[in-house]
């Protein structure tokens, strides 16, 4: 036969048990170790550590690449500055020789044009003139005449007796040996000039026949 229990009693016995397992979780909580915030702290600050450690390096590349290109621009415009600089000079070489050969070439040419005046004014005096004053000025005008010729460097090509020089005399006549050596200049018809090494106007000759 089955003993009963009054009914409160029944439910104190259930409440009993079932408050069991409460108090054990209580002691297992009060048990249980705390987590410490530094230990979970640490690796979030090693990790940042090494993340500005890595960006300090990457700087660092950056800055050396970026002094490189800056030093290969450097040398780059330097050389391009003095390439500019030595084509300028050369230029301003050119043109300064330009511009005196284009002086020489004008003085030149001004000079031939003077030379037929040269021979008037010489045989102006020679021809027979009653007139003193008429020949002294014509005198004078001549001689002032040379004068310039001889500051410009201008010589007289008149080589009677010498080899004939096909660079600075045009043979317009030959004359027998009695008149000389074979191959010389016999007379000068015309008077011929040069300036420096350029010659303004070849000598006219006679040239002794060989």
């Amino acid at each position: 036969m089955k003993k009963k229990f009054p009914i409160g009693k029944k439910r104190k016995d259930r409440k009993t048990v079932n408050e069991k397992p409460d108090e054990n979780i209580m002691e297992n909580a009060e048990a249980a170790p705390e987590e410490n915030p530094a230990e979970n702290a640490a690796p979030e600050e090693g990790e940042k550590a090494a993340e500005a450690q890595c960006g300090a390096e990457d700087e660092k590349t950056s800055l050396a690449d970026r002094l490189e290109k800056a030093e290969k621009a450097r040398d780059e415009y330097l050389d391009m500055a003095q390439r500019v600089q030595a084509d300028f000079d050369n230029y301003r070489r050119r043109n300064a020789s330009l511009r005196a050969e284009s002086f020489e070439d004008g003085a030149r040419e001004a000079i031939r044009l003077l030379l037929p005046v040269v021979d008037n004014l010489e045989r102006a005096l020679e021809a027979p003139s009653a007139d003193e004053k008429l020949k002294e000025g014509v005198a004078m005008t001549l001689k002032q005449m040379l004068g310039i010729l001889e500051k410009r460097g201008v010589t007289v090509i008149d080589r009677k007796g010498e080899k004939f020089d096909p660079r600075l005399e045009n043979a317009v006549m030959q004359v027998d040996a009695s008149q000389g050596e074979p191959g010389t200049v016999a007379a000068v018809l015309q008077k011929g000039y040069r300036m420096g090494d350029f010659v303004l106007r070849h000598a006219m000759v006679q040239v002794v026949a060989e």
